[in-house]
């Protein structure tokens, strides 16, 4: 047995199969070298997986590949059943899932299809005990499923990589969309037309471009000063940097509840806040201030578990009324009282 966990969270069928392979054995000839583990500790990791849990992530808030989960995650069941018979572990990766899971009838469809267990992401930001302020609570507890866009993200911003994001209430989607395009359009600042140029200072960075990136190359002078260093004699690099810069800082505006700044948050949010908020409607959970991690854990949980008995009656031909069939979030204590019932 290892006496560490790990546990990974991917979105690929590729990266999957890093994770349910045994550690590469280069990897290993390298840390016998090093002294670091024995030739008996390297014929012995060849019986292990890299991870214990496996989290298959379909769609969902932030970094995403839009993956559905109903045709993602059984291609990992199949791969993990596959690498299983191959590498004959003693225990068998535990695969999971994510992405689109805020409503018992998702969660009971996850463990439907075999999962280990269950991961939340988007509802959680709505919760007391996320770490964003109350009006970016607020939003997130009025967002429908099509409210959410996709928007360049600040860490991989010049390969073009995107996040999912809030839409309502802030126009963060479409002006990082914006920086993107004068991104790739132009080599320099300069080039930019005058016209956006003036947008960007006074809409977006509420600055000059040269008082934008004194602050900038402060903040990478601490952080990794070999991008100063790029950007100076880089004059696109340097463009990047700034853009990038407005993108970092629209999570911290948010989180922080800068109001003026509104416009400017920027919130990872998937489909899944809003198809919770359409359960949750008329119910304790539907105001924010309600909403706690456990309260809504429970009633995924306990919701999914009752789907799953509803079904197993209809399957034996049982008739059931929808009044009986239909699932309403309820207090944890009211939870807790009819499983020890």
């Amino acid at each position: 047995m290892t006496p560490n966990r790990i546990m990974a969270k991917v979105s690929r069928v590729e990266v999957a199969t890093r994770f349910l392979s045994p550690p590469p054995e280069a990897m290993l000839r390298k840390l016998v070298e090093r002294g670091v583990i024995t030739e008996e500790q390297l014929a012995m990791a060849s019986e292990i997986p890299m991870v214990d849990d496996l989290t298959a992530e379909a769609d969902s808030g932030g970094h995403t590949d839009n993956r559905p989960a109903v045709a993602l995650f059984p291609s990992m069941i199949a791969l993990r059943d596959r690498l299983q018979s191959e590498f004959k572990y003693r225990q068998p990766v535990r695969i999971g899932a994510a992405g689109g899971i805020s409503t018992p009838a998702a969660a009971a469809a996850a463990f439907a299809m075999g999962a280990a267990y269950i991961v939340t992401g988007s509802v959680n930001q709505s919760c007391l005990e996320a770490g964003t302020c109350d009006a970016v609570r607020r939003m997130l507890c009025q967002a429908d499923q099509a409210d959410i866009a996709m928007a360049p993200a600040a860490d991989m911003f010049e390969m073009g990589v995107k996040v999912q994001v809030l839409k309502r209430g802030t126009m963060f989607a479409m002006r990082a969309t914006k920086l993107y395009e004068i991104y790739r359009s132009y080599a320099r600042w300069e080039e930019v037309p005058e016209k956006d140029r003036i947008v960007l200072e006074n809409q977006f960075f509420r600055a000059t471009f040269s008082e934008s990136w004194d602050r900038t190359s402060q903040f990478f002078q601490v952080r990794d000063p070999q991008q100063v260093e790029r950007a100076e004699k880089d004059p696109k690099h340097k463009m990047a940097l700034v853009f990038r810069s407005y993108l970092g800082l629209s999570s911290k505006w948010a989180n922080a509840g800068d109001p003026s700044r509104v416009v400017d948050y920027q919130v990872w949010c998937g489909p899944a806040m809003g198809a919770f908020n359409e359960w949750a409607k008329g119910s304790f959970l539907e105001q924010p201030e309600n909403r706690r991690i456990c309260d809504i854990g429970m009633n995924l949980l306990y919701g999914a578990a009752v789907i799953q008995r509803i079904n197993s009656c209809k399957a034996q031909g049982v008739a059931l009324s929808a009044e009986l069939t239909r699932i309403r979030p309820v207090h944890v204590d009211q939870i807790n009282a009819l499983m020890n019932s």
